[in-house]
């Protein structure tokens, strides 16, 4: 088998590396750092879906009437003094159009459910508007539907809708088709209350309502229902970024202990390095293409630290195993060795995961799509890190810092004999 000389490439590689490490430095400090996704922004956190308004209900029997929805069924209870409490639920699947739901609704003594769209209007479930108390009652309380053919909500135009509401972060929720989205409105204007509570707004463009009224302005009344909204605060949103950096941290502490048990210091040191490397490389990605940093890329760089410096192990076994069947070799020819003898396992696996993770950022959208994107890219890197970082920085030590070391002890023994 021909050996590729794999050490004749070991500095041009680290040079690459380090100018790619700059430009993402450089990239964070112009960009003012990443694109904060809405897991590390404190301020109002909405889920709110595009569907249409389709029953109008009112209550003017005794007691009180509360209505509850999930993705199979809608639940009145009807309770209160005097009154014999009861409960009614319907199984959403079991009718076909809003106008049967409806008529079904107003059996209810006291309830009036009138269809605001065609009777015949075949829906594919019902949401309810978390902006509404559930209590009904004289004033009107709607119930909207997602449409079965409902058109496709562009991403962009609904953060083009909310820019004049300032500081704006936008994310599809799900399927296209569900026409969901979580909006995030960054706290600029918010105070944590006293004793760490939940943060309340200061400033009047932090009322949900005003998302909401927005996009109603640019889409049509009646059009958004907000299935939630939630205040994060500042102080929330920091510990899940330090927690995110203490995560790293550890990981790289807990592989930099593994490998020193296993293989020489200089091993684990070039273990080290490697996934450092990697992590590195895909934050400059991120930094630069201005991908959402959000958990999911954390998930992705925890990720190739694992699968990284698995391969990195596989290499390193090899060539302690060369180092026993070739004890005559340098130490530039026993990394190229090992380097070429797992060459084609390397490769295999390293596609093979890639075909499943390509599949991912083909067929997926949103959130999921970025994590596939940064996976591919980070497994580029830790084989390139495995076979010029990892064994690289063994050369070194050889070549330089354990030459050091002789050097000092053949001095010492000089000096005493």
């Amino acid at each position: 088998m021909k050996i590729i000389r794999f050490s004749r490439f070991f500095l041009p590689a680290s040079v690459l590396s380090l100018v790619l490490i700059i430009l993402g430095v450089a990239g964070y400090v112009f960009y003012g750092g990443f694109n904060l996704g809405i897991d590390f922004q404190a301020g109002l956190i909405q889920e709110v879906r595009f569907a249409p308004r389709a029953i109008n209900l009112t209550y003017d029997g005794p007691g009180n009437a509360v209505i509850s929805l999930n993705a199979a069924s809608l639940t009145i209870a009807v309770s209160g003094a005097g009154v014999q409490g009861m409960t009614y639920q319907y199984l959403i699947a079991d009718y076909g159009t809003v106008g049967a739901f409806a008529q079904a609704l107003a059996q209810i003594n006291g309830v009036t459910a009138v269809s605001e769209i065609p009777s015949s209007t075949p829906f594919r479930y019902l949401v309810l508007d978390a902006q509404s108390t559930p209590a009904l009652g004289e004033d009107s309380y709607w119930i909207h539907y997602l449409p079965q053919n409902g058109q496709i909500v562009p991403l962009e135009r609904v953060r083009s809708t909310l820019e004049e509401l300032g500081d704006i972060s936008v994310q599809a929720l799900g399927n296209p088709v569900d026409r969901g989205f979580i909006i995030r409105m960054q706290d600029s204007a918010m105070e944590e209350s006293v004793g760490g509570g939940k943060a309340g707004a200061v400033d009047g463009r932090f009322d949900p309502k005003n998302i909401s009224a927005a996009l109603e302005k640019a889409f049509g009344t009646g059009e958004i229902a907000v299935t939630s909204a939630n205040f994060v605060g500042s102080r929330f949103s920091k510990n899940l970024t330090d927690q995110a950096g203490l995560l790293l941290v550890l990981t790289l502490l807990l592989i930099l202990v593994y490998a020193s048990i296993r293989f020489k210091p200089q091993f684990a040191i070039g273990a080290v390095l490697a996934i450092f490397h990697d992590g590195l490389i895909i934050a400059a990605f991120i930094v630069l293409t201005r991908m959402e940093f959000n958990t999911t890329s954390i998930a992705a760089i925890l990720t190739i630290l694992g699968y990284s410096i698995n391969d990195t192990i596989v290499i390193f076994d090899r060539i302690r195993e060369t180092r026993r069947l070739f004890p005559d070799d340098t130490m530039p020819e026993m990394l190229d060795r090992a380097i070429t003898e797992t060459l084609s396992r390397t490769f295999i696996t390293t596609f093979t995961t890639m075909l499943a993770v390509g599949s991912l950022f083909i067929f997926t959208t949103g959130s999921m799509k970025d994590f596939a994107l940064a996976l591919l890219v980070g497994m580029v890197a830790g084989v390139y890190s495995t076979i010029f970082i990892a064994s690289g920085f063994v050369l070194f030590w050889d070549r330089f810092i354990s030459k050091g070391k002789k050097e000092i002890s053949d001095e010492q023994r000089e000096q005493e004999a």
